[in-house]
């Protein structure tokens, strides 16, 4: 088999775009392998999604006696002990600083549920549907983006999914559509990412 891209994948909840990575692993859609899933939060659905496929997990959670910088530098030394080629932020609540990013350059993406410059931090699908509703925006969509710096999802875009927003919808119905297009959107560039080609 190719070499496999590995990756580390941290989370902060149900951890379903975690799982269509793992598929996507598992049935060899990806040259990659998911070697750790780190969650900031113990008893998450995302550890036990991660467990179903053997994949070792580490609950790393932030004391309120830690900095935020020394939680990252320990963060970055726990995720720098697995050697990933790529960090992939999958629902991941905590904005990491410098002093996590500046040791991964060029490597660490996340994926937002919104389009680029639209709803960056929390809630991005509720306040999207309230935009619709005041008849502020038409659609909505999904981003996957590098992370180079603290900016809350302002990263270079790797690529992005237009999700419509229909009259018809609840906040169920569009949230249910934009989780299936995170899936789709973050598998695809995953794909593109760890395709390793022979240079020219």
């Amino acid at each position: 088999m190719a070499n496999l891209a590995k990756l580390v994948v941290l989370i902060s909840g149900q951890g379903t775009n975690l799982q269509a990575i793992l598929e996507a692993c598992a049935e060899e859609r990806l040259s990659a392998e998911v070697v750790a899933v780190i969650s900031n939060k113990a008893g998450v659905k995302g550890l036990e999604r991660a467990q179903n496929f053997s994949v070792p997990t580490v609950v790393k959670t932030k004391s309120t006696a830690q900095s935020r910088a020394q939680y990252d530098q320990e963060l970055a030394d726990l995720v720098a002990s697995y050697q990933p080629d790529w960090i992939v932020l999958a629902g991941w609540m905590h904005v990491l600083s410098n002093d996590f990013l500046s040791r991964f350059p060029q490597r660490v993406i996340n994926l937002h549920p919104a389009l680029p410059g639209f709803f960056p931090g929390i809630n991005a699908i509720e306040r999207a549907f309230n935009a619709f509703a005041e008849g502020e925006i038409q659609q909505t969509g999904v981003m996957v983006h590098l992370v180079p710096d603290e900016g809350v999802d302002s990263g270079p875009v790797l690529e992005q999914m237009i999700v419509p927003i229909n009259k018809s919808d609840t906040l169920a119905t569009l949230t249910a559509r934009v989780h299936e297009a995170e899936h789709e959107l973050l598998v695809a560039v995953l794909k593109k990412i760890t395709t390793f080609e022979p240079s020219l």
